[in-house]
């Protein structure tokens, strides 16, 4: 077979997946479902009558998720690009379904779910990160160097993010609303826009969450338990407390798989938020570790496939998965660490969830699929420039070498 010429073009091929991250999802994924049943059975006999009825809901939505995964991996990402602007809509219809009456299923003072007939409870919020994720790398890359302004860049960028983060503020959850205004937010930067834009949203943004927290009591409430937690050990401090509890009892190696005592009704949702203290009370720092080298190790293969996409969208696609995953476990184990305020933030793949983790599998499928079509080495001829992704080590490609 003859040599290309520099002049000419990579065209990427369809090969094997990345298998690594796929291993690495697994193990999380097994991981999850045995924190969620050691965290969870004192709960589930104690309301349900059944010490297993959270874990048999968790493994339906994993084997979801599972398939979600499969079926994005099988299906090239480019066709999402024709499907962002469905995908958006039903996202912004399923977040106006949770706040009206009859539909809408209200926890704990939150109208967060819609009913499905005789499905459990959905939540359209964790499809909303997958959709507008999609839409704004799709939206982001076709925009060029028109991202640089103001009218045409930055203010629409602005309008289709603020009402998705609108609507769920509204639900309330402001946690999923910052998680989605960051994982947009790393995507308009990684797709070219001018830093002082990019400073200018971060601060407007610093100063919205600010105003959100004072109008809030309880959202105080939880700045005040981050803060000091020891003031009202009974009260605000009392989960943050526990948590902490729990992970200094694990020490070095832990109690024990199962051995948990602070499961027991004390970590108020031990096995939702709260999993990853479960796990360092029953594995200690080192089972601790383990699990965050996982992460990792995810973020490191996803940032390889990403690096190595076959156009702007499947970087910016990549890169939004990544950020979804990165930014999530940041903010769950900061929580837990009393290094961030408490948001009810899930842990990815541990925490209990449906919604949650058939969602984040699905998107970690579409990550694979870009992966299928990345360069299995640098790509062997310069790219075009137009439409740069700002990646370490990226050879930016043109979104029309996709093709």
């Amino acid at each position: 077979m003859a040599r290309r010429t520099p002049e000419q073009v990579w065209e990427p091929r369809r090969h094997a997946p990345d298998y690594g991250l796929f291993a690495v999802v697994a193990v999380l994924l097994v991981l999850g479902l045995i924190a969620v049943y050691s965290s969870s059975y004192a709960l589930g006999y104690a309301r349900y009558g059944d010490p297993n009825f959270f874990i048999k809901r968790q493994a339906v939505a994993a084997l979801i998720g599972l398939m979600g995964l499969v079926a994005a991996m099988n299906v090239d990402y480019r066709r999402l690009l024709h499907l962002s602007p469905l995908l958006m809509f039903a996202a912004v219809l399923g977040l106006v379904a949770a706040l009206l009456p009859g539909v809408s299923v209200e926890q704990n003072g939150a109208a967060r779910w819609v009913a499905v007939g005789p499905l459990p409870p959905l939540q359209p919020s964790e499809f909303a990160k997958l959709a507008v994720l999609v839409y704004m790398a799709a939206w982001l890359a076709a925009k060029g160097e028109s991202l640089h302004s103001m009218t045409l860049g930055v203010l629409p960028f602005v309008t289709m993010v603020g009402l998705v983060a609108a609507l769920i503020v509204v639900e309330p959850d402001l946690g999923t609303a910052v998680l989605i205004a960051a994982i947009t937010g790393t995507l308009f930067f990684l797709a070219g826009a001018r830093m002082v834009h990019v400073i200018a949203l971060l601060g407007s943004g610093v100063v919205m969450f600010t105003v959100l927290v004072a109008v809030a009591g309880y959202r105080t409430d939880r700045i005040l338990a981050l803060i000091s937690p020891e003031s009202d050990p009974s009260g605000l401090g009392f989960q943050t407390l526990q948590m902490l509890l729990a992970l200094g009892s694990g020490g070095i190696s832990g109690l024990g798989l199962g051995v948990s005592r602070q499961k027991f009704f004390y970590v108020p949702g031990a096995h939702t938020d709260g999993v990853m203290a479960i796990l360092g009370e029953e594995l200690g720092f080192i089972g601790v570790m383990v699990v965050l080298g996982l992460f990792g190790l995810l973020l490191w293969r996803g940032l390889r496939i990403a690096r190595r996409a076959a156009d702007p969208f499947g970087s910016l696609l990549a890169a939004g998965v990544l950020a979804w995953i990165g930014f999530q476990t940041v903010i769950n184990v900061g929580g837990i660490t009393q290094r961030l305020p408490l948001t009810g933030i899930p842990l990815p793949f541990l925490s209990y969830g449906g919604s949650a983790m058939v969602m984040t599998l699905t998107a970690v499928g579409v990550l694979l699929s870009v992966s299928r079509y990345a360069a299995l080495g640098e790509p062997r001829s310069p790219q075009p420039t137009s439409g740069a992704v700002r990646l370490p080590g990226t050879r930016a490609a043109s979104s029309g070498s996709s093709r």
